[in-house]
């Protein structure tokens, strides 16, 4: 047996099989290692095992079309380097997304990591040690195809680098895929049309197959135009979807300010959570988060989850601004800037006459939303430019929450009122560094980013209850109505596993059901002087704030396209569908070909034809909501339906870069009715009002 082993290394051992070999070998451990794929079942392990390989086949044998060995070798190492590259960027995206990276994501990455120290500073946290054995080879690599007379070298110019060879290796490349496809359609029938899920594209066709289904997707989407049947279609589902308000609380709100405050990173668990240090000693994360849930002033809810895709927080302001779902393949804030929107902002003006302002301690291109702002219809948006920075009181994202919120009021005091001012908060972000006056202790675990994350949202706490003193001392608080949302998750899938344990839970018995409950993000809608407010258990997500919000301030949505429903409605559908096609019910829920039982978590056994059949049918009615809102996006069909008596927004109006003038120019056109909060304090400021804790030096000037 050895010996016949050794006759096959002698006549078949080359260059090109080895570089196919590292490669499926590579992959195959990148699957197990680092991917959560959900392989169950012989085949899907075969499956597994073979779908490297036609796509390793086929790019690796683009350098067989080199005139001569020499060449192609060169060609072949460059094809290496790059497969390589992208297989660990997909691993370490992974790590932090538990998603794979699509060509939209690469080529938006300059509009989201502004600067690159926040890229820099995130990239790091997420390398581990073991990473070397992904790259590792490459310098042996290309010190093998330097020695031109070793065997292995000179057997490539018999066996590969002839014609004749590159119509067979092509062919084995496409049978390989046939094979691979068949496969995978007897495992999971209309594999490329009925899934959301990028995790199976990888499982049955390979990061390869991904990468060329996603760019025909890709260009599919960008071709898109809207037909007459489509703009019939969604008015006809978003009429379908529409859920009267309650009587009781529309209008609740009337006429009063609107303060949005996304928060960054702020996740469910963390309501009530205490964290227990070493010496027994318990600490409240977010005291002043935890009363204003339940607050009697406070509309709480306990399971709203977010929604996002690859847009991240740009995915949860658009959900909450338009009622409309991200994009299954990078941001719609990048890619559907242009695109035509009738968005929070606009809704408010044009209905209840509010002044509307965005407030964000990084630079307006960071996820490009100055470009997008004017889409929304943003009066004002007051970003980086507009703020006091220094190297103090910054981190990698921007400005600290305690002097972001403090220096914003200068321009918040000077809208005119009723006005709707969004704020988004940026210290508590990945990989959540550690605030040196902050006394809240770091957790003992093996992850750093676990670790520093329940000091930094304790810091965030601090800030948010700093800005509501400041909203109680100037007048501003008993005439607003302030909506607080978690974005997105703090601690990624990756890591839950280490945050189990300081949650009283076990790692072992941890599911990928606790990885989607972890998806739960606060959502409170506080008003005050309400006295009947309650925390509820209604099952909703980012996709409902923009219709709730409307309703309490006594705004009709009927006319609008909106995917999404109010909260507080009678009979508000308690489907909530994911970006990458699950399901959450207040019953069942689905996480891909799986069905657990919402209530215990458990998983329902595939003999339960009852419980299984009404998942599935929920989850089919729940998708249809993906299926309409992409049609929107994709086509720009709002450019083509307008509600009865709206016209788009002109967008020419709007400059940022004048912001602070324009306020001026505001105020001297309002005249006696000036309505701002300057104006009705005797033109003196209330920023003086506002009382921190922050040491960094830096307080802003007035407009």
């Amino acid at each position: 047996m050895r010996q016949r082993l050794l006759q096959l290394y002698n006549k078949y051992s080359s260059v090109f099989l080895l570089a196919v070999l590292l490669t499926w070998a590579k992959t195959y451990a990148g699957y197990h290692i680092e991917f959560e794929l959900g392989v169950s079942g012989w085949l899907q392990h075969f499956i597994l095992l073979i779908n490297p390989i036609a796509g390793t086949v086929f790019i690796l044998g683009l350098s067989l079309f080199a005139k001569n060995s020499r060449r192609g070798h060169k060609v072949l190492f460059a094809i290496y380097t790059v497969i390589t590259a992208l297989l660990y960027a997909n691993i370490v995206y992974y790590r932090e997304f538990a998603d794979f990276l699509t060509f939209s994501t690469v080529f938006e990455a300059p509009k989201i990591f502004v600067g690159g120290e926040n890229f820099i500073t995130g990239a790091l946290a997420l390398l581990k040690w073991h990473d070397f054995i992904y790259l590792i080879d490459l310098p042996f690599f290309y010190r093998l195809l330097k020695k031109r007379d070793s065997a292995i070298v000179k057997r490539d110019e018999k066996l590969f680098y002839t014609r004749p060879v590159i119509k067979k290796v092509m062919t084995f490349a496409l049978i390989t895929f046939i094979i691979n496809l068949g496969l995978a359609e007897i495992s999971r029938p209309m594999l490329l049309t009925r899934t959301f899920d990028r995790n199976y594209i990888v499982k049955y066709l390979g990061l390869g197959g991904f990468a060329v289904y996603d760019s025909v997707m890709t260009v599919k989407a960008s071709a898109a135009v809207p037909e007459d049947d489509d703009v019939q279609y969604a008015v006809s589902y978003a009429a379908k979807r529409y859920a009267a308000p309650d009587p009781r609380f529309f209008g609740r709100a009337r006429g009063r300010n609107l303060i949005v405050i996304h928060m960054e990173s702020i996740q469910q668990f963390l309501i009530d959570y205490h964290y227990t240090d070493e010496e027994g000693n318990k600490w409240e994360v977010m005291p002043f988060l935890n009363r204003l849930y339940h607050s009697k002033d406070s509309f709480s809810f306990s399971n709203h989850f977010a929604q996002i895709g690859q847009g991240k927080s740009s995915d949860a302001e658009l959900m909450a601004e338009t009622s409309l779902f991200g994009l299954s393949r990078g941001a719609a804030f990048i890619q559907n800037a242009d695109n035509t929107f009738y968005a929070g902002p606009q809704i408010l003006r044009n209905e209840a006459g509010y002044t509307s302002a965005a407030f964000h301690g990084n630079t307006g291109s960071f996820w490009n939303r100055i470009d997008m702002y004017t889409s929304l219809g943003y009066d004002y948006f007051f970003d980086a430019d507009d703020f006091y920075l220094t190297e103090d009181n910054t981190t990698d994202y921007g400005l600290k929450d305690k002097q972001f919120f403090k220096q914003s009021v200068q321009y918040l005091e000077h809208l005119q009122q009723p006005f709707y001012a969004k704020f988004i908060t940026l210290s508590n972000h990945f990989p959540f560094p550690v605030d040196e006056n902050n006394e809240f202790p770091l957790a003992n675990t093996p992850d750093e980013s676990v670790n520093g994350y329940f000091a930094s949202c304790n810091y965030a706490d601090q800030a948010l209850e700093e800005f509501f003193n400041y909203l109680k001392a100037s007048g501003v608080y008993e005439n607003s109505m302030i909506v607080l949302y978690g974005d997105h998750y703090g601690i990624s899938d990756a890591r839950n596993k280490e945050l189990a344990p300081l949650i009283g839970r076990d790692p072992e018995t941890w599911t990928e059901f606790d990885d989607l409950m972890m998806k739960r993000t606060p959502f409170i809608i506080h008003i005050p002087g309400l006295e009947e407010g309650k925390v509820k258990d209604t099952f909703a997500g980012q996709i409902d704030i923009l219709p709730t919000v409307l309703h309490l301030l006594g705004i009709h949505t009927r006319d609008q396209i909106f995917i999404g429903q109010d909260m507080l409605a009678p009979r508000k559908d308690e489907v909530i569908i994911f970006r990458n096609g699950d399901m959450v019910s207040s019953v069942y829920t689905c996480i891909g070909d799986k069905v657990y039982d919402t209530r215990t978590g458990e998983l329902i056994d595939e003999t339960d034809e009852y419980a299984c059949s009404k998942a599935k049918e929920y989850e089919k009615k729940a998708q249809e909501q993906l299926k309409v809102s992409d049609l929107i996006l994709d086509t720009d069909l709002l450019a083509i339906y307008q509600p009865k008596g709206w016209e788009p927004m002109n967008k020419e109006k709007l400059d940022y870069f004048r912001d602070k003038e324009r306020l001026r120019l505001a105020a001297y056109e309002a005249g006696p009715a000036n309505t701002s909060i300057y104006y009705q304090n005797n033109r003196r400021s209330t920023a003086v009002l506002y009382v921190t804790d922050a040491p960094e030096a830096g307080s802003g000037t007035n407009p």
